[in-house]
């Protein structure tokens, strides 16, 4: 059977250098009228939706559901712009292993993030790796990460033709946010910690597994049981 892997993207795939926060202060001027720092925010691991909830709550401004529509428009509409303030990367062995385990018969790659489609197509777009993984399920309002899971095996199923059964689906994703994702909906967790938390603090949280950054391809399908690549 396909292995289908749910990918998170922010500390993940890739790391903007925070970019995003400087597009929710944008955002924060032009629709809540007001001038403020958002570097202590935390955000790992949150849907764009909640993400904006908690920016318009911070400044004082009610988080009803016109506003936080409007505040995620302009969020993702200064993001693009704003990609190119900070120095990002992709993270190591991300395009080999989407290069080999994207889209055929042994593994199919996929999006669940807390991103937004606009936001997550900016950001791949940005680093070049759209060309590589694009579709999957995304935040598309003020809901739990557990909901984009479920949206993410449903997408799977369309793709496949038939139910992901929970021994072919690993979510692969560096916060504690991504590996409850997978109890969720009976996936495997692969955590990584690239992003804002350590090796240890994943491991509290008791992943299927849970290493320092993604391996290269060959040891990456000898960990899933996938056939090596070439």
């Amino acid at each position: 059977m396909t292995k289908v892997l749910f990918w998170d993207i922010d500390g993940t795939l890739l790391y903007t250098g925070r970019a995003g926060i400087l597009a929710l202060e944008d955002a924060a001027r032009e629709v809540c009228g007001v001038d403020v720092s958002f570097e202590d925010l935390k955000t790992a691991g949150l849907p764009d939706h909640g993400i904006a909830v908690m920016a318009i709550e911070a400044v004082g401004a009610t988080a009803d559901p016109p506003t936080v529509e409007a505040f995620v428009c302009a969020y993702e509409q200064h993001l693009p712009d704003r990609l190119h303030a900070r120095h990002g990367r992709v993270m190591p062995e991300v395009v080999n292993l989407l290069e080999a385990f994207g889209d055929g018969p042994e593994a199919l790659s996929l999006l669940l993030t807390g991103n937004t489609a606009a936001g997550a197509r900016a950001k791949l777009r940005h680093y070049g790796l759209d060309h590589l993984i694009a579709d999957g399920a995304f935040s598309t309002e003020p809901l739990e990460r557990s909901v984009i899971a479920r949206r993410a095996l449903t997408v799977a199923a369309d793709r496949l033709g038939h139910p992901v059964q929970p021994e072919d689906a690993y979510v692969i994703g560096d916060t504690p946010h991504d590996v409850e994702c997978g109890h969720v909906i009976g996936a495997r967790t692969l955590a990584v910690a690239t992003g804002a938390y350590s090796l240890e603090e994943l491991r509290a949280f008791r992943p299927w597994c849970a290493l320092e950054s993604l391996p290269e391809p060959a040891a990456f399908a000898d960990l899933l049981g996938l056939r090596r690549a070439a």
